[in-house]
């Protein structure tokens, strides 16, 4: 009995060092470490994501994926920016697996089945752009700013840039409201950049002609009884031209514009340029400007939408506003994935009417600002806006938007440009903040494309400002000033040395 319950015991104990001996040696296999190659059952080695990349229109890489031990369980990717901060807001940010803001967002099914994005920026314009408003917001410190560079006769978006600025490699390190990508998003009240588009509209009505005179007393009240005061800020005779109507930015004078105009009818040819409706920039995202409800309209909203307070816009709108002009009088969707083809043009006005609108801007500069925008021997075109701030309480006494918007040459325009600055707290006006940075743009431009500086242009220029300081210009009677004559301006060529 004893030697059966011996022999059983032994057994038992061979048993359980049997098992404890599988155990031990399973629970090792388990824990061991695997070389990157080795594969568990159930799990799979993983595979690249072949995330697509998205480059300029010059061919530089903006993003794309770095892969490390590609193939194995130690794989890892990155996705890299090899600009830095260059087009930051607009690429936006990749999360672990997919786009979370701007282009890696928007082109997340495109990039994630593996095809690259191509687009129309020119990193030289753009480095250039980034720089000019960078520059400009900080001297007179701005909150915030941007900037949209536009081809004219195709819509190609060649520049867009937000300040500050924001890398989105190092997003998580970056405060949000830095990297939103205010050309494209941010609202505001574009100011007396929209002069432009009432006159030109108004010609093209037949609604004033280019050589009308208007009464145009300092301030004037507008509207019955819910009506209001409106006043100009530049001192100027009693009587303006509608050419010195933009040059003196006169609110008073587009009053007079606009008063024969019905309600739905102005905001009918606000909306034609692309004001308060939809950006036709598919996939890309982007907000709408605002116009009130026509139910909402009356005398005095339908004067002060005529120089750009009581409604919004975005820079993008503004851009693709102004390009109307440029572009002979027709409105182009803008452009910014290279495969797209070009938009279907629509007319807005005459191109004879754009013609006469862009002369007017072009000495707009050399009449009224020529020491912040001008050009020795170049063609520039363009408007100044200063728009008090909006808020719940009212406007801001503090605050102000400044913005520009021009192209070049102003003959006939290959570039438009659009900037807008937020809350600057030096010199805030549209002419002394953003018209630099236009310049400064266009010089770029010009120089990259091999421009020189046209000799005739220039002795004319000369003759313009000689009168303008002489004061020729300030009763606001005359339009522009007169041609120096061929005599004159072949001895001012010879004297320089240079071929027209």
């Amino acid at each position: 009995m004893e030697t059966k319950i011996k022999s059983r015991s032994i057994w038992m104990l061979l048993i359980g060092m049997f098992a404890f001996c599988f155990l031990a040696i399973s629970y090792a296999s388990v824990m061991a470490p695997l070389s990157p190659f080795e594969t568990r059952e159930g799990r799979k080695l993983p595979t690249p994501s072949g995330r697509g990349r998205i480059l300029s229109a010059d061919g530089r890489v903006l993003a794309a994926t770095l892969v490390k031990d590609a193939g194995t369980f130690a794989q890892k990717e990155t996705r890299v920016y090899p600009n830095g901060d260059m087009a930051g807001q607009l690429l936006g940010v990749m999360g672990a697996s997919e786009g979370l803001e701007g282009l890696e967002h928007d082109y997340q099914d495109h990039l994630a089945a593996g095809q690259d994005l191509t687009l129309t920026i020119d990193t030289h314009l753009q480095a250039v752009t980034e720089a000019e408003l960078q520059k400009k917001a900080l001297e007179e410190r701005a909150e915030y700013a941007a900037a949209i560079v536009m081809e004219t006769r195709t819509g190609r978006l060649l520049a867009v840039a937000s300040w500050p600025p924001s890398n989105p490699g190092k997003w998580k390190e970056t405060p949000m409201r830095n990297r939103r990508n205010r050309a494209f998003i941010d609202r505001f009240e574009p100011g007396s950049v929209i002069k432009s588009l009432t006159v030109a509209a108004a010609l093209d009505d037949g609604i004033i002609k280019p050589d009308q005179v208007l009464d145009t007393p300092m301030a004037r009240y507008v509207g019955k009884r819910w009506g209001s005061t409106i006043r100009d800020s530049v001192a100027h005779g009693p009587r303006l031209t509608i050419q010195n109507v933009l040059r003196y930015s006169s609110n008073v004078g587009i009053s007079h514009i606009v008063e024969p105009y019905t309600n739905e009818k102005f905001r009918a040819r606000l909306s034609q340029f692309g004001i308060g409706t939809a950006p036709e920039l598919p996939v890309v995202t982007a907000s709408n400007g605002i116009l009130r409800p026509i139910e909402r309209w009356d005398t005095l909203v339908r004067t002060t939408n005529g120089f750009g307070q009581g409604m919004s816009t975005t820079l993008l709108q503004m851009a693709v506003a102004y390009n109307v002009l440029g572009n002979h009088g027709v409105y182009l969707p803008p452009r910014l994935n290279a495969a797209d083809p070009v938009g279907t043009g629509r007319r807005v006005v005459r191109s004879e009417t754009a013609r006469t609108v862009r002369e007017m801007l072009r000495m707009t500069i050399e009449l009224g600002i020529p020491h912040r925008a001008l050009l020795e021997g170049y063609d520039l075109g363009g408007k100044t806006g200063t728009a008090q701030f909006a808020t719940a309480g009212g406007y801001s006494s503090e605050i102000y938007e400044s913005t520009y918007a021009g192209f070049y040459p102003s003959t006939n325009p290959e570039i438009t440009i659009a900037i807008m600055a937020h809350g600057a707290r030096g010199e805030y006006h549209g002419a002394d903040l953003a018209a630099p940075v236009y310049r400064e743009i266009v010089a770029s431009y010009a120089s990259s494309r091999g421009h020189r500086p046209d000799p005739g242009l220039e002795a004319e220029q000369r003759v313009i400002q000689m009168d303008r300081n002489e004061g020729k210009y300030r009763d606001g009677t005359v339009d522009r000033a007169p041609m120096p004559s061929r005599e004159e301006l072949l001895k001012t060529t010879r004297a320089q040395g240079s071929a027209p």
